[in-house]
């Protein structure tokens, strides 16, 4: 009985979580510089290994680089002086379907598209604060001048 409840308990507290943010979406691989991870209203310096969840936004100093890789395997570098929120992901590894949107507020990002891109066109998005791109290429930059 008592592990019953404490399945529902668990289950109630998954479902309460908004995007259940606490599944892991990708990893942190290289930090170079200043650079940090900002979850919620707490702040943890950047470091490789790192686990991303949906929410997270990583910001860099003048001499910050952050590289990343994401469970579907698609790969961002986000360049000194940046802000991007991982805003939203959603990725199935068995069927390889999802969507993705990240937003650049400042600062410059790299990728190269994963599995998300792949299995439908129009499913990773960056937003800039002027535009909203969908990926549709393997390889790409965004930069945000201020």
């Amino acid at each position: 009985m008592r592990e019953a409840w404490l399945a529902g308990l668990l289950m109630a507290a998954a479902l309460s979580t908004p995007g259940m943010a606490w599944a892991e979406i990708g990893r942190i691989k290289t930090v170079v510089g200043s650079a940090s991870v900002v979850r919620g209203k707490a702040v943890t310096p950047a470091a490789p290994g790192v686990l991303l969840q949906v929410s997270d936004v990583l910001q860099t100093g003048k001499d910050g680089r952050i590289g990343l890789t994401f469970i579907d395997n698609s790969r961002f570098s986000v360049g000194p002086n940046s802000r991007v929120a991982l805003t939203q992901f959603e990725f199935d590894d068995t069927t390889h379907k999802g969507s993705s949107l990240t937003t650049i507020d400042r600062g410059s990002l790299g990728v190269v598209s994963g599995q998300i891109a792949k299995e439908n066109k129009d499913a990773m998005r960056v937003r800039t604060p002027t535009s909203l791109l969908a990926a549709r290429g393997t390889k790409f930059v965004v930069e945000v001048k201020q």
